[in-house]
């Protein structure tokens, strides 16, 4: 199983169990499990416009997330992608229907559309006063005469839930609700597919795919276009909108379809902002999981274009968990390095051996990349190649910037370069290496003597020693047998490195978590990286 569910025919009531838990006691529900799942405001009186909403499960938070003060007053639970029943809706509308009337929010499927439509006539027939709007926000087919409801319907969530909140009419509250899913855009687009409990999970998407105005169900997305990072997503995207979009102000919500990390969603938040859309956002909402459609690897973005009174109802306060909050586009500040974190750097200074001798190391690990990352996901979490790569292209773009003439003050400069451009233990390690074999070396000890000195100082404060299985079991007896020339150095560090695949017990990195099982037979990343670099330097 690779979802954390119990029984799959649960997974509904449970989730509903375990938000209301978490609500503090803000949230309830109504009896009739498992037919009638409906979330409802507790401190709810009918005193004002009621707001309902709901669908299929698996688009957490919504819509339960967003039952709260200044949102919905009750949220209807369909099972997995499945439209609930008409008189679970029905339950829905007469549990928080007052003299003020209910206004429905329904997303564009049929089987929505059908059975809040006769929840709606039903309820009528009970003397309430019930409003229906459906939102057809994507805009993927711009010729389908039904557009699908997506993430846009938290637009209207938000205004209509404001206005309702501050006691505007059922009339009031529907026209507001027309005409922000009149001025609302949305588009997704998804690296895989999502796993639905219980069924298999279907393996459309090639790699190095995407698909492109999907849906959030798990349907196909419009096309399948070339995945080509953050940048080029979001440019696809982009477009799609930008044929939509009007030049006035709009307001952008950025969604998290379930599966994308915080990290992408961050990255291509700043992408959308430089966009071709990115001078007509005003306002922000997101990035955030919010609309989803299970663990789908994707995102999607919706505009509204911002009328009337939006912006205040954007920006008001609410009680509901699942709701972000709204922002306003500033500028990015950036604030000076406090006194003492400048660096002071000797000047530069040319000698075209000492480059061409850099440079043939740096491109060693950048061409290793892909391997060390290999044996680093064996024994840590897989970026080692990445960094040392990272660090070998900054020194590469840093050349003109050093003094290469100066061998003293070139160790200092390389070991302040790693310190600024190489994550992790790893860039503050060998910035202390460099910086004890700078002194050393100022104090007049050759090269090989500089460098174990280098080593000494970097063990005394990593704790690495020998044995331990880190870079130390490779460099050590590597600068160990420098003085008997490069051929034996490089023939000691492949030793050392080939060793270090026999020790399964780590002493020291992020191999020491490591389960003995899994460190048998691959040689650390950190080792093998210094084994290379001396067999290059060997050649």
């Amino acid at each position: 199983m690779k979802q954390f569910i119990n029984q799959k025919e649960d997974i509904v009531t449970e989730a509903i169990e375990g938000t209301i838990a978490a609500s503090g006691g803000a949230l309830a529900r109504l009896d009739g499990y498992p037919h009638i799942r409906v979330v409802v405001r507790s401190d709810w009186d009918k005193s004002k416009v009621a707001l309902v909403s709901g669908g299929g499960s698996g688009h957490e938070p919504a819509h339960a997330g967003f039952v709260g003060k200044g949102m919905l007053t009750a949220a209807v639970c369909g099972d997995v992608f499945a439209s609930p029943s008409a008189d679970a809706v029905l339950a829905g509308i007469l549990a928080v229907t007052g003299p003020a009337g209910c206004l429905l929010i329904v997303k564009n499927y049929t089987g929505d559309r059908l059975n809040f439509g006769l929840a709606a006539e039903r309820a009528r027939a009970f003397g309430h006063k019930v409003n229906m709007v459906i939102v057809d926000d994507d805009v993927a087919l711009p010729d389908l005469p039904q557009a699908r409801g997506l993430a846009g319907t938290l637009f209207v969530h938000k205004i209509a839930g404001a206005m309702a909140e501050n006691g505007a009419s059922l009339d009031d509250c529907t026209r507001a609700a027309t005409r922000v899913i009149a001025n609302s855009r949305s588009i997704g687009m998804s690296l895989d597919t999502c796993t639905v409990p219980g069924s298999v999970k279907e393996d459309r998407i090639p790699q190095g795919m995407a698909e492109l105005g999907l849906g959030i169900h798990g349907e196909a997305g419009v096309e399948q276009v070339v995945s080509n990072g953050a940048r080029g997503a979001v440019v696809k995207v982009a477009e799609k909108l930008a044929a939509t979009m009007s030049d006035a102000p709009h307001a952008v919500l950025i969604n998290n379809l379930g599966g994308a990390s915080v990290l992408e969603m961050s990255i291509l938040t700043i992408e959308l902002l430089g966009s071709v859309i990115g001078d007509r956002i005003q306002l922000i909402i997101g990035p955030d999981a919010m609309m989803t459609a299970l663990d789908m690897h994707g995102f999607s973005v919706s505009v509204l274009e911002l009328t009337q009174d939006d912006t205040t109802l954007l920006a008001q306060s609410v009680a509901c968990p699942g709701w972000p909050g709204c922002h306003s586009i500033a500028p990015s500040v950036i604030l000076p390095l406090p006194d003492g974190l400048s660096p002071v750097r000797a000047p530069a200074s040319s000698h075209e051996p000492t480059r061409a001798f850099l440079t043939s190391c740096c491109e060693v690990l950048i061409a290793a990349e892909a391997d060390l990352n290999a044996l680093d996901a064996k024994s840590g979490d897989g970026d080692t190649g990445s960094t040392l790569a990272t660090a070998a292209r900054a020194l590469v773009g840093a050349m003109d910037t050093l003094p290469l003439a100066d061998h003293t003050q070139l160790y200092r400069a390389i070991g302040l370069e790693l310190s600024q451009t190489m994550g992790g233990s790893s860039g503050v390690l060998l910035a202390i290496f460099f910086a004890a074999a700078g002194d050393a070396s100022s104090s007049g000890k050759p090269m090989p003597e500089a460098l174990q000195i280098g080593l000494n100082r970097l063990r005394q404060v990593g704790g690495a020693n020998p044995g331990d299985r880190t870079m130390v079991d490779a460099l050590l007896p590597a600068l160990n047998a420098l003085p008997s020339g490069l051929a034996q150095a490089a023939k000691a560090a492949r030793e050392g490195a080939n060793y270090t695949a026999t020790i399964t017990t780590a002493k020291a990195g992020r191999a020491s978590y490591i389960n003995p099982d899994q460190l048998n037979g691959h040689v650390d990343p950190g080792a093998e990286a210094v084994a290379r670099l001396f067999e290059h330097l060997a050649r």
